[in-house]
């Protein structure tokens, strides 16, 4: 107690301050000591800042991203373990959806058969009585995995034989489509009509492609993808 009343705080700071004076920044070694010590605590927090901006800065960076990406990555472990609960009844269902693929392209007839399928929707119409005034095929249109063969057509007769030969075309065994359909009723001579309809609509059939044809349409995808870029 007796040395801190002893001492002279003036003297103490003048002495302080009088060590930073004339110092030669080429000759650090041969400064007094409060330099020495000032300068190494100046550097030491420089070197913590550098640190921190330069390492810490950049962890930071990456662990704010990693927030950021937590809700969607809850989210996403809720779906899959949403689906880990019922991957019994999600197979099922592939299984069903499968059957019913299969189930559908077994209507769909194949090169051989598009034949016959045309004579069957021909054969509708006479069964029923039905005029043919037109029964045209059009252009094939390919698709990626089937091909669709759209037909012309144009019938006339009472109205309930249309009705029951637009039912007989739905039913075939393989799939038909009518489109397009417009009915009028034709004027005779005379002005009136004699009960007769006029049927004009676009019957779309489909047929699945061989092997040989499925390979040709993704050569051909595959070079107009190559056009594109």
């Amino acid at each position: 107690m007796a040395d801190l009343k002893n001492l002279d705080l003036n003297a103490w700071f003048a002495d302080f301050s009088g060590q930073f004076q004339n110092l030669d920044p080429k000759k650090p070694g041969q400064w007094p000591l409060a330099p020495k010590i000032v300068t190494f605590i100046f550097v030491a927090i420089a070197a913590v800042a550098a640190a921190w901006f330069l390492l810490l800065s950049d962890a930071n960076d990456a662990l704010e991203a990693e927030k950021a990406r937590e809700p969607a990555l809850k989210e996403d472990y809720r779906g899959k373990l949403a689906q880990a609960v019922n991957l019994p009844e999600l197979r099922k269902q592939k299984r069903q959806v499968e059957e019913y693929v299969l189930q559908l392209e077994k209507q769909l007839p194949g090169k051989a058969e598009m034949d016959a399928l045309l004579s069957d929707i021909n054969q509708a119409g006479l069964g029923r009585g039905l005029q043919f005034e037109l029964f045209r095929p059009g252009q094939i249109v390919m698709k990626d995995y089937y091909a669709e063969q759209p037909i012309s057509l144009k019938v006339t007769g009472q109205y309930h034989d249309i009705g029951s030969f637009t039912a007989d075309v739905s039913n075939l065994s393989r799939i038909v489509t009518l489109h397009d359909l417009t009915i009028v009723a034709p004027q005779a001579n005379n002005g009136r009509s004699d009960g007769h309809l006029t049927m004009d609509a676009i019957a779309r059939t489909y047929r699945y492609l061989d092997p040989a044809e499925v390979e040709e349409q993704k050569r051909v995808a595959a070079q107009q993808a190559g056009k594109k870029k």
